[in-house]
């Protein structure tokens, strides 16, 4: 159970309150201290202002989840982060619809999205606002006479925390607006083309992997960035190069996951006997499974609460006749299923087939009907020994953005588009802890499938249906393209469109083709 607590910190420029993540210990700042000279003034200060930097992935705004939102337009919860990453990585396939008759959340999973589309722009606009406040974060430690020991060190954490935002940039987006530390502040930023990004964040990923003064894989805590992250992020950039750039990367990629290999993640074997190794990886205590999660978004029940994120993910995966207390959770919000073409991937001795059946139709006749449709049961806000998170209406369990299963995956990839590394070897590591055969060869198809059955619910899957060409055609589930039996939908989908308010407001973005 987590201790660390949250109350939130951005920009130097408004009002900073305490905050921590990960071993990040902080004071307040007085909220009066408004400007940068005065509010960053120690070492505290920057420690805060980073600490909001990473917070910024977890909530909504500034004062938890009944507070204001950063994003206007749009309530707290669905302007989240993750929940945003979640809309447009997974409820725009086979693994995930939603019923709910929220604005155009259905839009998602039918492919039927416009350049106006509120979550769209919501989660855009995220992405955008965590790059600012890790510009800012870079500009004022870097301008500021203040000596202190993490200096170099929490510069470094914010350009990993940086890149992270411009990969979902690039993946989700192609062709965006552009800015660092040194780009005039309060001017438009410039549109970059999608491979001059993917250049851009191969050198930087590439300079923070060589660079001493960010910590070593697994050394500075849970949740923080390290060397781990960025070479996880660049093994990601290189595993969808064809796609971003027109040109495969699979031998750097390769490269990358065989250093990622040496540097002491496994995957998590061991189970406290309640739940299955597998599922302990989600669960309210999940900061115990440091081998296995390189990289984690934290959750607190008290202290860092949000109706985004795993409070999203959880809640809104329970509904019907499902027991909110096998969630750990007060009651349900009724809305995440999965499609029957995804569930019939998993076998019933799979340790990963977390599903709730027993009173949900499999067949999806009514999206809007949340007894249509398996419900997810992979996300709890339970303990590895059987007990609960520290509260019922909010969770505790941690969001894992990045895990050495997935390096296990990436390389099997790797092997099959020519790569030298043994990753057959490592596609059954994976197999094994989920209770299944050893495979005697690798696929393409078989490779998906197994990514889908790992990975379901932690954003990965539109990405890799774009990179298996799977998509927009050639595979279809209920209710894609808004036809129950599913068909083949517009090819410039794979990447969604440059919202129209950013457009009216900086008119020398271009639109992405086909909107």
């Amino acid at each position: 159970m987590k201790t660390i607590k949250y109350i939130f910190s951005i920009l130097a420029v408004s009002a900073l309150l305490a905050s921590c993540i990960g071993d990040l210990n902080v004071t307040p700042i007085d909220p009066n201290s408004n400007t940068a000279d005065k509010a960053l003034v120690d070492e505290a200060s920057f420690t805060s202002f980073l600490a909001g930097v990473y917070t910024g992935f977890a909530t909504s705004g500034y004062y938890g989840a009944n507070g204001s939102a950063s994003i206007s337009g749009l309530d707290g919860g669905a302007s989240q982060y993750i929940r945003g990453l979640y809309h447009h990585s997974e409820l725009t396939t086979d693994e995930s619809v939603c019923g709910w008759n929220d604005q155009t959340i259905k839009n998602f999973h039918w492919m039927n999205w416009t350049t106006d589309d509120t979550f769209i722009y919501a989660f855009y606009s995220r992405i955008f606002m965590q790059v600012s406040a890790a510009n800012e974060f870079i500009r004022e430690a870097q301008a500021s006479n203040l000596a202190f020991a993490n200096k170099e060190e929490y510069i470094a954490e914010a350009r990993v925390l940086r890149a992270i935002a411009y990969f979902h940039a690039i993946d989700n987006f192609g062709n965006v607006p552009f800015a660092d530390e040194t780009s005039v502040v309060g001017s438009f930023p410039e549109q970059i083309k999608r491979a001059d990004l993917f250049t851009w964040l191969e050198k930087e990923l590439t300079d923070l992997i060589n660079n001493s003064a960010l910590a070593a894989p697994r050394a500075n805590g849970f949740a923080r960035a390290d060397k781990g992250v960025a070479k996880f992020l660049l093994a990601k950039l290189y595993l969808n190069a064809q796609v971003y750039t027109g040109t495969a990367r699979w031998t750097e990629c390769a490269s990358v996951l065989k250093d990622l290999m040496d540097d002491g993640y496994a995957l998590h074997t061991t189970s406290a006997g309640t739940y299955n190794a597998y599922q302990e990886l989600f669960l309210a205590d999940n900061d115990r499974c440091t081998d296995e999660i390189i990289f984690a978004v934290e959750q607190d029940g008290v202290n860092t609460t949000s109706y985004g994120a795993t409070n999203y993910l959880i809640f809104a995966s329970t509904g019907g006749e499902m027991d909110p207390d096998l969630m750990g959770i007060s009651s349900g919000w009724g809305g995440l299923r999965t499609t029957p073409e995804f569930y019939d991937k998993f076998s019933s001795s799979d340790a990963r087939n977390l599903f709730y059946t027993e009173k949900n139709q499999k067949s999806i006749d009514d999206i809007g009907e949340f007894t249509n449709g398996y419900a997810f049961m992979k996300f709890r806000n339970r303990t590895s020994d059987g007990g609960y998170g520290k509260e019922k209406g909010f969770v505790d369990t941690d969001f894992p953005m990045m895990r050495y299963a997935d390096v296990l995956l990436m390389a099997a990839e790797c092997q099959l588009n020519g790569a030298s590394i043994d990753g057959l070897a490592a596609f059954n590591q994976v197999r094994a802890r989920a209770g299944q055969p050893a495979a005697n060869g690798l696929t393409a198809q078989s490779i998906l499938d197994e990514r889908g059955r790992e990975l379901y619910q932690e954003c990965w899957r539109r990405s890799d249906l774009i990179r298996f060409g799977q998509f927009t055609s050639g595979y279809n589930w209920q209710w894609k393209g808004n036809v129950k039996e599913g068909k083949d939908v517009e090819s410039y989908r794979t990447l969604f469109p440059i919202p129209d308010s950013d457009r009216l407001a900086n008119t020398g973005l271009e639109q992405n083709p086909g909107y």
